[in-house]
């Protein structure tokens, strides 16, 4: 059901996403003692389907973090097709199309058109900045709502041109603000900012400047790393050369470790601080373990999942999504849980929009606040990045593991 405009003297916005948390998040739990593969299947009709279109990089530079999407997207389908989606008098069922983007924007803005044209009446993917961007602006062209995977405040501005746009990962501005809480929090006096090159680095350029300019820490260089795939040895031996306490690496993995040990290999022994782009798998793991140990990354508080007993719903709901990820994949579901609530996202939007209707769902979007798997949302017609601040909590990398620190 919609969740009702609180007055904000009365709830904070945080508890109007607790409030609303079960409609999001039960809406997806299978049964209890059931796993989401088990069973029968939905018994909506074929032709009814609400059919959802992604572009997701399962080759390339963004494969690390696009194959993750593809799997939370499926296992997501599946749990919603437990039981179907009520839209109107009829039960629908998810009918996903996923396309390989091969990390090219190019290709990406075609399959926007490609998959409009094919039925979908929505689009989730683009885990890299760049083809969120040509998502963005291809899925305003055909009018299909879009929710976004990728790092980068400029995929869903300028708002003007981008109403069809919503993206579910946090702002840098706000990434950046836990961050320098953080080295106040340390005395942490310098830092030196690696940042990726493309949209995500230079949101993170601009969003660490304005952070720092209020703040008791220096920024005492910002080197930006060479495309994707490239040696990063030389930005890393520019950033070891003064004497700053910490290097902050604003990057997407598999980029993110291996700045990580390119900058230890050239004599950092500082602390090392990431934004949310760099928690995956690939990040801690292999060759890239040593470097990263005792790492800090801001990311949202979906990682609580292993140690703390789950006594909220939306503790329950994303430890039961991290289980079946786990058991059906193996891993950790660090980046996945974006894609689960993109999907989600929409089937409640088309509940409550009675309709698979292109423009009423974006128009449902737009009204969405609750809390997902992977933090709390709040949309409006004037803020499409819906990701809230406070749904962000501290990581250290301990022992190989993303483990809460604040």
């Amino acid at each position: 059901m919609a969740t009702p405009a609180f007055d904000s003297t009365v709830l904070t916005r945080r508890g109007v996403l607790a409030a609303a948390a079960g409609s999001l998040l039960l809406a997806g739990c299978a049964p209890q003692g059931q796993r989401p593969d088990d069973g029968p299947s939905s018994s909506a009709p074929s032709d009814q389907d609400l059919i959802v279109g992604a572009s997701l990089e399962l080759t390339g530079a963004g494969a690390v973090l696009g194959v993750a999407q593809r799997q939370a997207l499926q296992l997501t389908a599946d749990s919603l097709n437990r039981t179907g989606i009520p839209v109107g008098n009829l039960v629908r069922s998810v009918r996903l199309q996923i396309l390989d983007n091969g990390s090219n924007p190019q290709v990406a803005a075609r399959h926007a058109a490609d998959l409009t044209r094919a039925g979908a009446q929505a689009l989730i993917g683009g885990v890299l900045g760049e083809t969120s961007a040509a998502l963005a602006a291809a899925a305003q062209r055909v009018k299909t709502p879009f929710l976004s995977l990728g790092y980068g405040d400029r995929i869903v501005l300028p708002l003007d041109e981008r109403t069809f746009t919503y993206k579910l990962t946090p702002d840098a501005v706000d990434m950046a603000g836990r961050l320098v809480e953080l080295f106040e929090s340390k005395r942490v006096r310098r830092v030196s900012l690696l940042a990726a090159d493309g949209l995500h680095g230079d949101s993170g350029v601009r969003a660490m400047r304005d952070a720092l300019a209020d703040s008791s820490t220096d920024l005492a260089r910002t080197v930006r790393l060479p495309g994707t795939g490239r040696r990063f040895r030389a930005a890393a031996d520019r950033v070891t050369g003064g004497a700053e306490d910490g290097v902050v690496i604003w990057a997407t993995a598999p980029d993110s470790g291996a700045a990580a040990r390119e900058l230890r290999a050239a004599g950092h022994r500082g602390p090392i601080f990431f934004d949310a782009g760099a928690v995956a798998d690939d990040t801690v793991q292999g060759a890239n373990a040593a470097a990263v140990e005792g790492a800090y990354a801001v990311h949202p508080a979906c990682l609580d999942i292993s140690g703390a007993i789950a006594t909220t719903t939306a503790q329950l709901a994303r430890r039961d999504f991290a289980n079946r990820y786990t058991q059906r994949h193996g891993g950790s579901p660090d980046f996945a849980p974006y894609a689960s609530d993109a999907l989600q996202l929409l089937a409640m939007s088309a509940r409550m929009a009675t309709s698979l209707d292109r423009g009423r769902l974006r128009a449902l979007l737009q009204a969405q606040t609750v809390e997902g798997i992977a933090g709390g949302y709040a949309f409006s017609a004037g803020r499409h990045g819906g990701m809230e601040r406070d749904s962000l909590a501290v990581y250290q990398v301990y022992r190989g593991s993303w483990t809460r620190y604040a």
